[in-house]
């Protein structure tokens, strides 16, 4: 999926949804993390898109706070 097409599923997601959805990141982001660690994985790729993404939603989250 593009960036483009991310921002606006994001963009129509209510603030309850994108906390939600940011939970869920954090979730992910640890489990990639303790994976990467442990040696399990080689998903660097994966690490930076799902920052990349979080970064975006707390964005998004963030302006629609101060609307």
């Amino acid at each position: 999926m593009k960036s483009a097409d991310r921002v606006k599923k994001l963009r129509d997601m209510s603030p309850d949804e994108l906390q939600r959805n940011e939970g869920e990141m954090n979730e992910r982001m640890f489990k990639l993390r303790f994976q990467m660690a442990m040696g399990q994985t080689e998903s660097l790729a994966k690490i930076r898109e799902l920052r990349r993404d979080r970064a975006r939603l707390l964005t998004i989250l963030t302006e629609k706070e101060k609307s």
